[in-house]
């Protein structure tokens, strides 16, 4: 019984998604209306004074502290996790007079090879900062299906909380939004209570129609974030793209009712 109601769910959720999929097939993104937006934006007023000071705080908030070297050790690993867990210097706070208690970054991100690394440094610790791991063959993603999806159950019985996944860009050039919906359910599936971040690429995908449509995708099977860029590609998080991928996120929330959260990634 409980097979054939995964059986029924999993039908419906491809029978929406395919409802769905002649509408995705139609969008084509203006970009010069993207461009002349993006343009007027910085033109804005900007926050200044205490309030600067308290944005900027906030974005610490936000920030997922990463390595993602070739040459990541413990020890560095440990240096990142002490970092996370004191993002300001003491003398900044000082002259800002406050508080840095409670102030941390919103995660650790590191290579599956260094989740317990980072897991057991946090935990000496005491810091609850969520371990996040870059998988499914980051930043390429050119493996096998069974490879990646097995990359990522071995972060999260290490102790992950969040996985980075990356699409397969193949499927995205050539418009095989199917393919890549069925990959990403599966790697949802496979990150069990772990957020899954699904990593766009957006430098690769060609087209801002690209980047939305491989948003609403993401998003349609099951991503908690969308997220521009590995930081490896030439091109990596822009303006121009945060605000399409911004447009699909409202879009979709106005569609479902469901919330999926933005991260931009320029290392």
């Amino acid at each position: 019984m409980i097979f054939f109601c995964d059986f029924l769910k999993h039908f419906s959720d491809f029978f929406l998604f395919c409802y769905y999929l002649d509408w995705v097939q139609r969008i084509n993104i203006n970009l010069s209306a993207v461009k002349r937006r993006a343009e007027a934006i910085p033109t804005r007023r900007a926050v200044k004074k205490e309030c600067q000071a308290a944005w900027l705080l906030k974005a610490i908030s936000c920030i997922d502290l990463t390595t993602l070297s070739g040459d990541d050790t413990f020890t560095n690993v440990q240096r990142l996790c002490h970092k996370a867990v004191h993002p300001v210097r003491q003398d900044l706070c000082d002259a800002m007079d406050i508080d840095q208690k409670g102030l941390t970054v919103a995660a650790v991100c590191v290579y599956p090879a260094r989740v317990a690394d980072s897991v057991k440094s946090l935990k000496f610790l005491g810091a609850k900062i969520p371990v996040a791991a870059v998988a499914t063959g980051f930043p390429t993603g050119q493996y096998s299906l069974e490879t990646r999806l097995e990359e990522i159950k071995r972060a999260v019985a290490d102790g992950a909380q969040e996985i980075d996944i990356v699409i397969n860009r193949n499927y995205a050039l050539g418009g095989n939004w199917e393919g890549i919906y069925r990959e990403v359910q599966m790697m949802k599936e496979a990150c069990g209570s772990a957020h899954m971040k699904t990593i766009l690429a957006t430098g690769e995908l060609g087209t801002m129609t690209n980047v939305y449509k491989a948003s609403i995708v993401c998003m349609m099977a099951g991503a908690d974030f969308i997220k521009t860029s590995t930081g490896k590609e030439t091109v990596n998080a822009t303006l121009p793209v945060g605000l399409v991928m911004t447009r699909a996120i409202r879009d979709y929330y106005q569609i479902t009712g469901y919330k999926v959260d933005l991260h931009l990634s320029n290392i």
